[in-house]
C-alpha cells in the first residue's frame, strides 16, 4: 500500500503524515482547514476524485459526526475497489459499527483504528493503535500500521479498537485524577514536591501520567506543567475521550464511578476555559501555587 490518503492534517494527522512522507509512501494529505492544509506540502481540499490511486484511506478527525460526513460526502463515493478504510479517529462504538456496515454494502473493508501516544509518536512513528475490524483486513493493514506504530492489536471485530480506547482513556482520565488530587495533598501537607516525585517515581504510585505529565512545574524534564501547560493532550480532548467511555459504559450496562467522575471534572474544567490547556492543567483547580514547586525545583538545582 504505497499510496495512501490522509483527511484531517490537526495535531495528530499531520505528523502522521510527515512520517509516511518520510518514509517513502505516496500521500495524498486532505484537511477543509486552509491554515492545516499550509502546513504540509501538496495538501488540497477533501474531495471524492482525490482517492483514485489510494490503496488505504486513513481519517484522523474529532468526532464522529466529522468522520460520518467523510464518508458519506467523500470517502465512500471515491475510494477505488479494493482500498482499506482505516478510520484512526476517536469516536463512539455506535457510529464505528454503522460505518462499518455503510463501507461493507460498497464492497470495502474498514478497520477502527484509534491511537495512543501523542504527536510526538506520530511523528516518529511509534503510536499504538487499537484496532478492530475483519481479520483478513486487518492482515493486509499490518504493514501500514507498522510504519505508523509501535504497537498494533487487534480486539475483535468493527467498534472493538473503539472500545478498547475508550476504556484506556478512562484509566488515563481516572490516574490523571489520582496524580494531580496527590500532588495537591502533598503540597497542602507541606512536603517538598520534587521529593515527593522521585518518591512516587520509583514505588507503587509510578505511571505513565505521573512521568509524562506530572502536573507541578520543574520536577520532571519535558512536562506540558513546566510549558504553561501547554498540550500535550488538550484538556477539552480527554474530556471527550472520557465522555466517550461512559457512553459506551452505558451501552454495556456497566457502572463506572470513577470514570463519571472523571468525565464531569474534565468536562467542567474544559467548559470553563481549561479545554486548550494540557489535561494536567486541572491541578491549578485544586492548587493555585505552580510557583512555589518551581521555585523548590530551582533551590534543588
Amino acid at each position: 500500500m504505497s499510496n495512501v490518503a490522509l483527511i484531517g492534517l490537526g495535531v495528530m494527522g499531520r505528523p502522521m503524515a510527515e512520517n509516511l512522507m518520510a518514509k517513502g509512501y505516496s500521500v495524498i494529505a486532505m484537511d477543509v482547514s486552509e491554515a492545516a492544509r499550509a502546513a504540509v506540502p501538496g495538501a488540497r481540499p477533501p474531495a471524492a476524485e482525490a482517492f483514485a490511486k489510494a490503496d488505504a484511506v486513513i481519517t484522523m478527525l474529532p468526532e464522529g459526526r466529522h468522520v460520518d460526513s467523510a464518508y458519506a460526502d467523500i470517502v465512500l463515493p471515491g475510494a477505488k475497489d479494493g482500498a482499506l478504510l482505516i478510520d484512526c479517529s476517536t469516536i463512539d462504538v455506535e457510529t464505528t459499527k454503522a460505518l462499518s456496515e455503510k463501507a461493507a454494502a460498497r464492497g470495502l473493508d474498514m478497520l477502527d483504528a484509534p491511537v495512543s501516544g501523542g504527536p510526538e509518536a506520530a511523528g516518529r512513528g511509534s503510536l499504538s493503535f487499537m484496532v478492530g475490524g475483519a481479520p483478513k483486513a486487518y492482515a493486509k493493514a499490518v504493514p501500514l500500521l507498522a510504519d505508523m506504530g509501535a504497537k498494533y492489536s487487534h480486539f475483535g471485530a468493527s467498534g472493538a479498537g473503539q472500545a478498547a480506547k475508550a476504556c484506556h482513556n478512562m484509566i488515563c482520565g481516572i490516574t490523571a485524577m489520582a496524580v494531580v488530587e496527590g500532588f495537591a495533598l502533598a503540597d497542602s501537607l507541606g512536603l517538598d514536591l520534587g521529593q515527593f516525585y522521585e518518591l512516587c517515581s520509583n514505588a507503587a504510585a509510578q505511571s505513565w501520567t505521573l512521568q509524562n505529565r506530572c502536573p507541578i512545574p520543574g520536577v520532571a524534564p519535558g512536562i506540558p506543567a513546566s510549558n504553561g501547560y501547554a498540550p500535550g493532550f488538550a484538556a477539552a480532548l480527554m474530556a471527550k475521550d472520557l465522555r466517550l467511555a461512559q457512553a459506551a459504559a452505558r451501552g454495556a450496562g456497566q457502572a463506572t464511578p470513577f470514570g463519571a467522575e472523571a468525565a464531569e471534572r474534565f468536562t467542567k474544567f474544559a467548559e470553563d476555559g481549561g479545554g486548550a490547556l494540557d489535561f494536567s492543567a486541572i491541578y491549578t483547580t485544586l492548587r493555585s501555587q505552580p510557583e512555589k514547586a518551581e521555585t523548590q525545583a530551582k533551590s534543588r538545582a
